[in-house]
């Protein structure tokens, strides 16, 4: 029998922001069934890795992982490859904020798989929602089959993956993968503008001259969002705008 097709979704914790300091690596595979529709399957676990270095007070703090948890674990180029690169292949890697995985599951150890970062999908597919942290799409959508303490503790890599791969399996049966990929690879299309003086208007409420300046913007972000509104407003024409979609961020 053909294997079904599979999206594996990951999440790392780590002692700091060297190439090899992960120190921890989990795991939330999702299968799409017979019907077309994607469900979490029963393949997910959690892996130490040993760093390399000690883990800092301020860290641990975060994720509770102690050196002493880590001191027999292997190293990161041991651990990587068989969770990356499963028997069978997955179709994606995927997590939420995948930028940050992504420094540290380079292609050497991925090959040239896809990812698909839920934080950007989750912009396009729920632009209505206030906030877009893992933790916070949890609580605002509450998604159906999340069992609350297999979710539990937060900032560990098998529960935050698990908590990740519910919004995923929602999303990929709201639109397909592949569309989830396109949007994975540009900057975030934030529905809001996120600081300053304009914080919480949406693009269409400002002025063509702000957006101008926020297309200069150093955040990649809030370049693209600024942009993608002067290319809609070239499209639609000159001296014209349609009203505002996104309700504004209290």
């Amino acid at each position: 029998m053909t294997p079904p097709a599979r999206v594996r979704v990951i999440d790392l914790e780590t002692a700091g922001a060297g190439p090899y300091d992960v120190c921890e690596i989990g795991w939330q595979d999702l299968e799409q069934g017979p019907d077309g529709a994607w469900r979490l399957s029963d393949e997910r676990g959690a892996l130490f890795v040993n760093p390399g270095r000690p883990i800092s007070p301020e860290t641990m703090a975060i994720h509770h992982i102690r050196d002493a948890d880590v001191a027999a674990a292997p190293y990161w180029k041991l651990v990587a490859p068989e969770v990356l690169r499963p028997p069978g292949g997955v179709l994606a890697l995927a997590a939420h904020r995948a930028a940050f995985e992504q420094r540290y599951c380079r292609p050497t150890l991925t090959g040239e798989v896809d990812w698909i970062c839920t934080w950007k999908c989750a912009l396009r597919l729920w632009p209505q929602l206030p906030s877009f942290s893992n933790q916070m799409l949890r609580y605002q959508r509450m998604p159906e089959g999340l069992v609350h303490e297999t979710g539990l503790p937060a900032h560990r890599a098998l529960p935050d993956a698990y908590v990740t791969a519910h919004h995923l399996r929602d999303m990929l049966n709201e639109t397909s993968l592949e569309q989830l990929v396109a949007w994975s690879r540009e900057p975030g299309l934030l529905p809001r503008v996120p600081s300053g003086p304009h914080r919480g208007a949406s693009w269409p409420e400002l002025p063509t001259e702000t957006l101008r300046t926020l297309a200069r913007d150093r955040d990649a972000d809030v370049r693209f969002s600024a942009e993608c509104e002067l290319c809609r407003r070239d499209e639609l024409g000159p001296g014209r705008s349609a009203p505002p979609t996104q309700p504004k961020l209290l």
